[in-house]
C-alpha cells in the first residue's frame, strides 16, 4: 500500500479542549515534518470541534483532520483511526499529554531499523514525567527486541516495565483491531499487544523519552478498576487471553476466575454480574462460578 505520510499521529479525545493545545504545540515544534494529525472527537460536549478546526485552518506544516463520532470509547476510536490513517506508522497519542520536540524523528528513525523485518510490529520509546525523567527502568542498552509479553514480570529474563510509547506499523495494527462489545466503552490495549505476541511478533524498545505524561483526574488511568467493572466482557477477554499467552498453570487460572467473580459479583448493583454471566465472560465452568457465589453468600458477600 502507498502511504501519504511516514507517521499518522492519532488522538482520540473527549472533553479535552482545555488541555489539547499542549499536544498541538508540541506537534508544531517537531523536528520531523512527514506526518499527519488525526483528531477523533469521541462525542465531546465542550469546544473541541471549534478549536481543532481553527488549527486545521492554520499554516502548521502538517495536515490536521478532525472527525466527530458518538461516544464509544478509546478502542472504537482507534479502530476508526486505523481506517482513516494515511501514514506508514500509527502512533496513538493521548490528548492530555505531549511529545518531546524530536519524538517523531526518533520514532521514524527507529522504525526504519526494523522496517524490512516482518517479525516486528513496531517500536516503542519511553514515557517520561518530564522530558528528561522517566519511571521506566533503563534497558542497559540502546534498545531491546522483545515480545510484547515482556511487559509482564517473569515472562522472560528481560522485563520491560511501565507504560511505553508504542509506534506501530499501520499495516500490522490493521490486522489487530480491538474487539468491540455492545454497551462497553473500554478495553485495555494489552489485548492487542498480547495477540501480536501470540502470533510471534516483536517490538524494538528504545531507551529514549518521546512522550511526556500528565495524568489527570478525568483520565482513564484515574478511573482505575472501575473501567473493568463497567466493561466485564472486555475484562474477561483480556484475562482469558493473557492466561493463555502466558501459559498459566491451572491453579493460577482458577485464582484468576475466582478474583474475577469476586470483583464482578460484589460491585455496585448497576454493574453486578450473575454467576452465569461470570462463567460466560471469564470462560470458567458454570459450576465453578455457582460455587463462588455460594461461598460469598456464606461469607456475607453480595453476589447476584
Amino acid at each position: 500500500m502507498e502511504y501519504s505520510y511516514k507517521i499518522t499521529v492519532f488522538t482520540p479525545t473527549y472533553n479535552r479542549a482545555y488541555i489539547l493545545d499542549a499536544l498541538y504545540r508540541s506537534l508544531r515544534r517537531q523536528t520531523f515534518r512527514d506526518f499527519e494529525w488525526i483528531v477523533l472527537d469521541d462525542g465531546s460536549t465542550d469546544d473541541t470541534g471549534r478549536l481543532v478546526r481553527s488549527w486545521a485552518e492554520t499554516e502548521t506544516g502538517f495536515p490536521i483532520r478532525y472527525e466527530r463520532r458518538p461516544n464509544g470509547g478509546k478502542c472504537r476510536a482507534v479502530n476508526r483511526g486505523l481506517d482513516l490513517a494515511r501514514g506508514e506508522l500509527f502512533f496513538v497519542m493521548d490528548s492530555d499529554d505531549y511529545l518531546t520536540d524530536d519524538a517523531l524523528e526518533r520514532a521514524a528513525r527507529w522504525a526504519d531499523t526494523v522496517a524490512d523485518d516482518p517479525a516486528f510490529a513496531g517500536v516503542a520509546g519511553n514515557r517520561g514525567t518530564t522530558e528528561t525523567e522517566t519511571p521506566n527502568t533503563p534497558l542497559g542498552a540502546p534498545y531491546r527486541d522483545v515480545s510484547p509479553l515482556a511487559r509482564y514480570p517473569g515472562y522472560s529474563d528481560i522485563h520491560i516495565d511501565g507504560e511505553r510509547a508504542g509506534v506501530w506499523f499501520t499495516a500490522v495494527h490493521r490486522r489487530y483491531r480491538y474487539p468491540e462489545f455492545d454497551g462497553e466503552t473500554f478495553l485495555t490495549p494489552a489485548v492487542v499487544w498480547n495477540r501480536m505476541a501470540r502470533d510471534g511478533l516483536k517490538v524494538r524498545v528504545f531507551d529514549e523519552i518521546i512522550w511526556v505524561c500528565r495524568y489527570r483526574a478525568d483520565g482513564l488511568t484515574a478511573q482505575g478498576s472501575m473501567r473493568f467493572i463497567q466493561n466485564p466482557r472486555g475484562h474477561g477477554l483480556w484475562l482469558r487471553e493473557m492466561a493463555e499467552a502466558m501459559g498459566w498453570p491451572r491453579r493460577r487460572v482458577r485464582r484468576m476466575w475466582y478474583t474475577y467473580c469476586c470483583d464482578h459479583m460484589s460491585c455496585e448493583p448497576a454493574y453486578r454480574l450473575t454467576a452465569r454471566r461470570c462463567a460466560e465472560y471469564i470462560g470458567a465452568p458454570y459450576a465453578f462460578t455457582l460455587a463462588v457465589a455460594a461461598l460469598r453468600r456464606l461469607k456475607g458477600g453480595k453476589p447476584a
